[in-house]
């Protein structure tokens, strides 16, 4: 867990959403971002993708998530290259995303509320069957 120093009070990460105020932290190419309001705290940023775990249902609705088209499959691996930011959240899954030309994959599971940025390409590497949530911008 992320902590962030607010005065001489100690603000401890949670899970939320990197839209929401808060004061920025950087820690080895990871920006997380933290909030003093109680429940609220951090989402990841690497690679230009923004992971959120276990978002409150409330996030959810407020995004019309629910609403999304649904997209799926097996365990597999393949390149992807995206040509308008994605929005997606996993109702079940496990995924390596590798971006190209990074140096380390991160890993996207069952959760997640995900942002990858258009223009990136990577390859994602599915060891657990996805189902997912999805909203191209």
């Amino acid at each position: 867990m992320a902590t962030c120093a607010l005065a001489s009070q100690n603000i401890i990460g949670l899970q939320s959403g990197w839209r929401r105020k808060g004061w920025k932290w950087e820690s080895r190419g990871r920006r997380t971002l933290c909030s003093a309001e109680e429940g609220v705290g951090m989402a990841t940023e690497k690679s230009g993708i923004k992971i959120e775990r276990n978002p409150p249902e409330s996030r959810l609705s407020e995004l019309g998530v629910r609403q999304w088209p649904k997209w799926g499959c097996p365990p597999s691996k393949f390149p992807w290259t995206y040509t308008s930011k994605e929005v997606c959240y996993l109702l079940q899954g496990k995924v390596k995303v590798m971006p190209d030309g990074a140096k380390e994959s991160l890993e996207i599971q069952a959760g997640d509320l995900v942002e990858f940025p258009k223009g990136m390409s990577c390859t994602w590497d599915v060891s657990e069957s996805v189902d997912k949530h999805y909203n191209f911008e």
